[in-house]
């Protein structure tokens, strides 16, 4: 196993570092570059080592001197905290890397984050201002939070998300996303998008038809179903199982607003 990890560390940080070269920074050199920082981050993740106090002992007890300096669990998490924007161009580029992301259907679906239950919780809370209270139909009940809206392959892999206003029409927000980075339907010809009954808008019809994109949902109840439309739920839950595994962005989210 220490072999096979200190291969994949390896390939990681040469790929991570041949990506960045050298990049403009201002003052004193860090001891922990970005490109060491970045696959410590993604190993970590890929491990799924979810203390980082841990993960720094399991570093240094695993593979001592892979890195010539390890910084504390507070520095780490400074690091990171700080190093957010760089941490979703490397996870775009490692995701550029795989088959699954020329993949031409997507699944579209969205969850409820819940950050706080408590009143007062939620007035001191650091996400006050752009969360807020919003209806889970799955749970029956109302949440205050965010609402994560993700794009992924059927196989799972992740294309694109947002974090939201529960308030805001989840349609909105799809066409905002693909506003957000053109590429992503500029580059996939025959594309199709498969969604539940909630995405159902004459407005991103015409929206998604504009940019040669199909889109798969059930019919409403009162509508005859289409041909081969039962076929379409088993794969729209597999989009459930992937919110599932990122549900842990809800504690992250819990933890920045403070509950």
């Amino acid at each position: 196993m220490t072999t096979d990890l200190n291969t994949l560390l390896t390939g990681l940080y040469v790929h991570i570092d041949d990506h960045l070269g050298r990049r403009h920074r201002i003052g004193r050199p860090p001891k922990l570059t970005d490109a060491e920082l970045a696959t410590l981050a993604v190993a970590q993740v890929l491990l799924g080592v979810r203390s980082e106090a841990r993960w720094l002992r399991f570093v240094d007890r695993v593979l001592p001197g892979a890195f010539p300096y390890l910084p504390g669990q507070s520095g780490y998490n400074k690091r990171l905290r700080a190093a957010a924007p760089l941490l979703r161009e490397l996870i775009r580029l490692l995701a550029l890397d795989t088959d699954l992301w020329r993949d031409n259907v997507w699944v579209v679906d969205s969850t409820p984050v819940e950050c706080a239950r408590s009143r007062p919780t939620a007035q001191r809370s650091n996400v006050a201002g752009w969360a807020g209270y919003g209806y889970c139909a799955s749970h029956s009940r109302f949440f205050w939070g965010l609402r994560l809206h993700l794009v992924c392959t059927p196989a799972g892999l992740p294309i694109t998300w947002a974090l939201a206003d529960p308030k805001i029409d989840e349609r909105q927000v799809l066409m905002a996303m693909c506003d957000h980075d053109p590429a992503l339907l500029a580059t996939r010809p025959g594309l199709t998008i498969i969604a539940d009954k909630g995405y159902v808008s004459r407005e991103l019809d015409h929206y998604l038809a504009q940019h040669q994109v199909r889109l798969l949902r059930p019919s409403y109840r009162n509508r005859t179903p289409r041909p081969g439309e039962h076929l379409l739920r088993p794969i729209r839950q597999l989009i459930e199982s992937v919110n599932d595994t990122l549900k842990d962005a809800d504690a992250a989210v819990a933890a920045l607003a403070g509950r």
